[in-house]
């Protein structure tokens, strides 16, 4: 009786512990632990981890290569997430590779993602922390897609609006209706044919024009480019300069002149001045004017002496006979 209750207890004791073992396999298997391969950890640290917990998956390139060993609150703003990493991923993995938290699905379980990034960097080792990129905010995308939706459902509705407008306007169709209207549309639309192939010409002018001035052609293109022209542009403008120089030189010696001879004028200097201002000057240069004209009277009278004299008188008579 005391043999039979201890095997028993024997038999029950050693189907808990194998049923204990399947279960812990089946828990090990469900969450992709590598049982019989070594790992190593790797660390990255984000601000909010929306919901992920240990035993998510870690996938690197979309491939898992590990799960989440532990989540730690490490201040109020970050939250540093431990990975198991696949002892083989310490071949590929980098130190620089970016970190992200991602859904498995589109409401699948939280994930790890571990992209790759260039330029590549060194291997991570173990411990090492990664960088991290914001994770998407499911909540703040359903709230968008949803405001983004009722936008959709008013403009539907205001286009639905305007379409029932459209075809309950008899104006609109009488006059897409109306063959007058059409031909107008058509002349138009040449028009616009017409005036769009005058630009095209006119830009294929100007071109041509400008690869001319480009190659130095015509009197701009010389202007430009001619070196020559340039020079002697430059000796133009310089003589000009001189000769304005030279100009406004005369203009001052002129204008001095004219005070000098102002300021004789205003004083009584000179020659002019004084006949203008001595009344002895004036007096005598009339009498030498009067002087001067009875000379030539005198000199007059005595001519026509000499010309009634009997010694002249047949040389001006001859004289007279030859003139014209």
């Amino acid at each position: 009786m005391t043999s039979q209750h201890l095997n028993n207890i024997r038999l029950g004791t050693f189907l808990l512990g194998g049923l204990s073992i399947l279960i812990l396999l089946f828990y090990m298997i469900g969450k992709n632990k590598n049982m019989f391969g070594k790992n190593y950890t790797l660390k990255a640290r984000f601000e909010n981890i929306q919901g992920l917990k240990a035993g998510n998956n870690v996938r690197y390139a979309g491939i898992d290569v590990g799960t989440v060993d532990e989540v730690q609150i490490i201040n109020d703003h970050a939250i540093e997430v431990v990975m198991s990493i696949n002892k083989k991923m310490n071949s590929i993995i980098r130190k620089n590779a970016l970190a992200s938290i991602g859904t498995d699905g589109i409401v699948g379980n939280k994930i790890v993602n571990i992209n790759p990034q260039n330029p590549p960097a060194s291997y991570a080792v173990e411990n090492d922390l990664l960088h991290t990129r914001l994770p998407i905010d499911t909540d703040e995308l359903l709230r968008t897609l949803s405001k983004t939706n009722n936008n959709i459902a008013v403009i539907s509705e205001g286009l639905k609006t305007t379409v029932s407008k459209i075809n309950n306007s008899n104006a609109l169709w009488n006059m897409l209706n109306d063959e007058a209207f059409n031909q107008e549309l058509k002349m138009s639309a040449r028009n616009i044919n017409d005036a769009t192939n005058n630009i095209k010409k006119s830009s294929s002018s100007i071109q041509q024009i400008v690869l001319k001035v480009q190659n130095g052609e015509g009197s701009l293109g010389k202007l430009i480019y001619d070196s020559t022209l340039v020079v002697s542009l430059d000796d133009a403008i310089y003589s000009i300069h001189q000769a304005g120089n030279q100009i406004n030189q005369l203009s001052q010696e002129v204008r001095n002149d004219l005070a000098t001879f102002n300021e004789n004028l205003t004083t009584g200097k000179g020659t002019i001045p004084l006949l203008l201002h001595d009344s002895n000057m004036a007096i005598k240069v009339n009498q030498t004017l009067e002087n001067i004209e009875k000379s030539a009277d005198n000199f007059n009278q005595n001519m026509e002496a000499i010309k009634h004299s009997v010694f002249f008188r047949g040389y001006f008579r001859r004289k007279a006979n030859k003139a014209p």
